[in-house]
C-alpha cells in the first residue's frame, strides 16, 4: 500500500491507506473583528463532499484560499478557491503529492511539501498558476509542517527521531535545531520572535523564542492533545478545542471563547486561519 502523508492538517509520513484518512471539510466564514472579539456573519461548507479536504491557507491579498484535496486518483493536489467568484481551480496535477501550500513572503509563488517517488519530503515552489519551479526551496529531507518566518528563514518540523523543530536559513543553507517533540503549530509573533509548542508529560507547553537571544521562555501550558494554534497580531495566541476557538487573555492568564461552531455541525476543529484583512475565517472539520 502506497505511503501517504498523515492525518489531520499536515504532513507526517504514515503507512495508512487513502481509505483511512479522515473525512474532512473546509468551511469559510465571513466575520467581523472588533478588538478582541469576532462576530460570525455567515458561513458555508466550500468542499462539502466525501473525502479529504484540508490545510487551507489564505493568500495575502485575501482574495483566495489555497487548500489540499485528495480525490479519485488518490493523489494530493493543491486547489484554489476564489472568495469572490466562489470558483475552484486546480493548481497542481502531478504524479507526486503536494501538501501545505503557503504563499511565500515575496508573493511571487507558493511553496508546498512534496512527497517524492522515493518517499523523501522536501519543500518546492510553484508559481501561482501551479507551474513547478526548477529548484527546491530547501534541500533538507523529512520536512513536515513548516512556516515562513520571513523571505530568508523557514521554521519547520523535521521527521527525526525524536521529531524536532528547526529554523532553516534559505540564503546560507544553514539548519539550526530549536527543540525536540514539537507539536504541529508554530508562527511568527513579532520581529525577532516566534511561538512553538512542545509535548510535555502531562500537558503541552507554548513557548516564545527570541531569535536575537537564541532562547525560549514558557508562555502558557494547555492540555495534552491540543496542537492547533495561531498568533493573531491583535488578539494574540488562539487555539482550537473541539468545536470552539479560544483566545488566550494574557492579562488575566485565562482562555476566552471566541466562537462555538457546533451549530454548524462542526465538533472537531483540526485547523483554522484568519485572512490578513480580517474579513474571513476558515475552519477544517473532521467528520
Amino acid at each position: 500500500m502506497k505511503k501517504i502523508l498523515g492525518v489531520l492538517v499536515t504532513i507526517i509520513l504514515s503507512t495508512q491507506g487513502f481509505a483511512q484518512l479522515p473525512e474532512s471539510d473546509i468551511y469559510l466564514f465571513e466575520i467581523k473583528k472588533t478588538g478582541n472579539t469576532v462576530i460570525i456573519k455567515k458561513g458555508v461548507n466550500i468542499t462539502n463532499r466525501p473525502g479529504y479536504d484540508n490545510q487551507p491557507a489564505f493568500t495575502p491579498d485575501g482574495k483566495s484560499l489555497l487548500y489540499v484535496s485528495i480525490k479519485e486518483d488518490k493523489q494530493s493536489d493543491v486547489y484554489s478557491y476564489s472568495l469572490g467568484s466562489k470558483k475552484v481551480k486546480q493548481l497542481t496535477a502531478t504524479p507526486v503529492s503536494e501538501y501545505s501550500p503557503v504563499v511565500a513572503p515575496d508573493n511571487k509563488y507558493f511553496s508546498a511539501v512534496v512527497v517524492e517517488a522515493d518517499s523523501t519530503q522536501r519543500l518546492y515552489k510553484y508559481d501561482l498558476h501551479g507551474k513547478l519551479a526548477t529548484t527546491m526551496v530547501m534541500e533538507e529531507d523529512s520536512v513536515g509542517y513548516y512556516y515562513w518566518l520571513n523571505k530568508d528563514s523557514i521554521l519547520y518540523y523535521k521527521l527525526t527521531n525524536p521529531h524536532s523543530l528547526h529554523v532553516y536559513d534559505v540564503k546560507n543553507k544553514k539548519d539550526v535545531w530549536i527543540a525536540n517533540e514539537p507539536t504541529r503549530s508554530f508562527r511568527p509573533v513579532k520581529n525577532f520572535s516566534f511561538f512553538y509548542c512542545t509535548k510535555e508529560k502531562t500537558a503541552n507547553m507554548v513557548r516564545i523564542y527570541n531569535t536575537r537571544l537564541k532562547r525560549s521562555e514558557e508562555y502558557v501550558s494547555t492540555k495534552s492533545g491540543i496542537e492547533d494554534f495561531i498568533w493573531d497580531k491583535t488578539m494574540g495566541l488562539i487555539k482550537s478545542d473541539g468545536s470552539k476557538i479560544m483566545r488566550y487573555n494574557d492579562e488575566f492568564k485565562t482562555w476566552v471563547e471566541l466562537g462555538d461552531f457546533s451549530a454548524f455541525g462542526i465538533n472537531n476543529i483540526t485547523r483554522f486561519a484568519f485572512s490578513a484583512n480580517g474579513r474571513w475565517l476558515t475552519v477544517v472539520s473532521n467528520k
